[in-house]
């Protein structure tokens, strides 16, 4: 990124970071109520180059832009902001953060539910830790980063975008604890082949409807007396008497044990439980928690009819990707999935 660094602001960098996508095998909306989540790391990445500058400006090889921010003002509300949020909390917290010159590469699709913000936030605060010589823990690297998604952004997201990003290790599935904000690392066996297919429509999260998920789940562990929906248990669910918010919960409790079932299944090298694991699991998020399209379901079937041991969305939902366990030796399963959904593409 030398050259295009010079291109973009007339001097080299001073250093450079990078940081991962990933994508969720299974646990989704699990985090922000101190479930469990089983992430991984993707070969998609994204590339930081920065040095000290007069005043902050980042520029995306993606734009055509250098914008200027500034993490002690407000929001832009652009792209820019996933650069701010965390350099604020970063100072917060009494860590030096000077002006700076920012330049973005990316491989990880934005709006595809694959944690491109969480790349962008984990590889800026390296580069800037990188650049003032601090140090900070994987962990303590991705609570900064979600903290400024949450508080800089206004995405009330939990912190399985920026662990898995942070923490994850490629070959491995990171089993996440989202109430100590710990993970182990989970070898993933050589028979596992994990597809990823974006059905061909944007992530959305239009309307507040993540953040409208998060509260329904807060809502309903204050209902059934828990500080969250981690302490609860399927039968203890029959207290709740609205009906949606059973369901947002329903979906909670059975998806945390879903993650601890398909982490068993992984360590066994069992493919058909995993994979019955994951289908159940987007069955839970169409109908539970209602985050999934009809482009995402269209998809989902196709791939389990195209020979998919299991299939799901993976994310937020709203659009975006799914993720698909597939048997080795079959190289007509992606031909087959695309007939069927024109728009949709493999990642």
């Amino acid at each position: 990124m030398r050259e295009a660094f010079d291109r973009a602001f007339g001097h080299s960098p001073a250093v450079a970071a990078s940081a991962p996508g990933r994508v969720n095998l299974i646990g989704d909306h699990t985090d922000y109520a101190e479930g469990f989540c089983l992430p991984m790391p993707l070969p998609l990445e994204t590339h930081v180059a920065l040095a000290p500058a007069a005043s902050f400006r980042a520029r995306s090889e993606a734009m055509a832009a250098t914008l200027a921010f500034d993490p002690y003002g407000p929001p832009r509300g652009d792209w820019t902001d996933y650069i701010a949020g965390p350099l604020a909390e970063l100072a917060k917290t009494g860590f030096e953060v000077p002006p700076v010159e920012i330049l973005v590469r990316s491989s990880v699709p934005a709006g595809a539910g694959l944690s491109s913000s969480a790349a962008l936030e984990v590889a800026t605060l390296r580069a800037v830790l990188a650049l003032t010589g601090q140090r900070l823990s994987d962990g303590e690297i991705a609570r900064l980063a979600q903290a400024g998604e949450n508080n800089y952004c206004g995405v009330q997201c939990g912190i399985l975008d920026q662990m898995a990003s942070a923490a994850g290790r490629r070959g491995h599935a990171l089993l996440l604890d989202c109430r100590t904000n710990t993970g182990r690392r989970v070898p993933v066996p050589s028979a596992f082949h994990f597809n990823i297919v974006h059905c061909g429509a944007p992530r959305r999260l239009v309307d507040g409807a993540y953040n409208a998920r998060r509260k329904a789940t807060a809502d309903a562990a204050r209902h059934l007396g828990l500080p969250m929906l981690r302490d609860a248990d399927a039968s203890g669910l029959a207290a709740l008497t609205d009906g949606e918010m059973l369901k947002r919960a329903r979906h909670v409790v059975t998806e945390n044990a879903r993650v601890l079932a398909a982490v068993a299944a992984l360590e066994a090298a069992d493919l058909h439980s995993f994979g019955a694991l994951m289908n159940e699991s987007h069955a839970s998020l169409a109908g539970d928690f209602d985050v999934s399209t009809p482009a995402l379901d269209r998809l989902v079937e196709s791939a389990r009819r195209a020979g998919a041991i299991g299939a799901r969305l993976t994310g937020a939902g709203f659009g975006g990707c799914i993720v698909a366990l597939v048997p080795a030796g079959l190289p007509e399963w992606w031909p087959g999935v695309a007939a069927a959904n024109p728009h949709a593409w493999l990642v």
